[in-house]
């Protein structure tokens, strides 16, 4: 562990079958009046929604009622609620449903009581957060992003078509989510897998950096194999509690920053596919697997010790006879292989993205890297490979 680092999660989770159960014990915590934020209305057909109502009516709290919240939330559907949480004074943000929703409790968080244009300021230059924020907790009905662990908030201008992510500070942490996995088992198959890969790419994205010995590449290794081993299971039976606990457990610990200390990073994959998503709406999860494999058979070289140790770690690839070279390509198509095979999506030209739109997306796309810091044709390029 060779860089120096600070860990500090507030978020309390509070996990398993019985975990709403503990919902009116937190909700005693706050004050009167809770901004209930979900999204289209899947809360409302599995029976979720009617189970918190009756909670918060238990409580004595007044509800306000903010639904409608789509994937890849928008600026506009963000300052809506900011306005609502500021009318009504609101003293919590309970966002109920997967990341998208939980982003956009973030954002409303940081944003009710804030002047000037937030978009900018917040997610662009990244302004320290000096006025007043709201309280958020969560409960989580889709696997993923993490968002109920993390200060991440996720955000589409379409004005600008910039789809850009703001880590808040701990302030705009849950202060407590809720996960059941019993609640995931209605998310569709292809949401399902979407979230799958979200949780394996947050997991690679902090992998593939640095050449050091360090734990958090051996925690992060730990995490891929459980993920693997597990969706293998939750394709077969969607309804396999354990499996579909450990993914849970899993998306959780992949981003509330655990993993990443004393790790460089990438993030590369996910900055092209947040521009991705500001211009196709795409996806998220089948967005970073239609990208990873191009990226990752670009850049290995120049980090193939550790893309080496990824394929006979992760993948058990045998690397008898076999150059470094030829072990770290075979471990790149492995991944790809158990994409298909898991049903992901792996063309761009499948998940609404046009040919037309990849120099614009190229454009906005240029972040770090980790063993490569690409330019605008070495992201078009790559961009091209992903496409068909």
């Amino acid at each position: 562990m060779i860089i120096d680092f600070t860990f500090y999660n507030p978020t309390k989770i509070i996990f398993g079958k019985n975990s709403l159960d503990k919902l009116e014990e937190e909700l005693n915590n706050f004050g009167e009046k809770i901004l209930f934020t979900y999204g289209g209305g899947s809360i409302k057909k599995n029976g979720i929604y009617e189970k918190v109502i009756a909670i918060l009516n238990k409580c004595n709290k007044k509800i306000i009622e903010f639904g409608n919240v789509t994937a890849n939330p928008t600026l506009d559907k963000m300052l809506e609620g900011s306005k609502l949480a500021k009318e009504n004074e609101v003293d919590l943000i309970l966002a109920v449903g997967g990341g998208s929703v939980i982003d956009c409790a973030k954002g409303i968080s940081a944003t009710a009581y804030c002047e000037g244009e937030v978009f900018n300021r917040y997610w662009i230059r990244r302004e320290p957060v000096t006025n007043k924020t709201i309280p958020v907790a969560s409960i989580l009905t889709m696997v993923g992003t993490g968002s109920e662990m993390n200060g991440g908030s996720v955000i589409r201008d379409v004005k600008q078509m910039i789809k850009e992510v703001r880590k808040f500070p701990v302030e705009c942490f849950p202060k407590f989510s809720i996960l059941n996995p019993e609640f995931t088992f209605t998310v569709p198959k292809f949401q399902m897998v979407s979230g799958i890969f979200d949780v394996m790419s947050h997991l690679m994205e902090q992998y593939f950096s640095g050449n050091d010995d360090n734990t958090s590449d051996y925690m992060i290794e730990g995490l891929l194999k459980s993920v693997i081993h597990s969706a293998k299971i939750a394709i077969a039976d969607q309804t396999n509690y354990e499996a579909r606990s450990n993914i849970m457990w899993c998306a959780t610990l992949a981003l509330n920053t655990l993993v990443g200390c004393s790790k460089s990073q990438d993030w590369e994959v996910h900055a092209i596919e947040h521009q991705l998503g500001a211009y196709a709406d795409t996806p998220h999860g089948m967005g970073l697997c239609c990208i990873s494999m191009p990226y990752y058979r670009y850049i290995y070289k120049y980090g193939l010790d550790k893309f080496v140790r990824f394929a006979q770690v992760i993948w058990n690839v045998d690397g008898q006879g076999k150059t470094k070279d030829e072990i770290a390509r075979e471990g790149i198509d492995c991944l790809e292989q158990f994409a298909k095979d898991c049903g992901m999506v792996t063309k761009l030209k499948d998940i609404g993205c046009t040919r037309e739109m990849l120099p614009l997306i190229a454009n906005s796309s240029i972040l770090g890297g980790a063993y490569k810091k690409l330019n605008h044709e070495e992201i078009l390029h790559i961009l091209e490979q992903c496409y068909e």
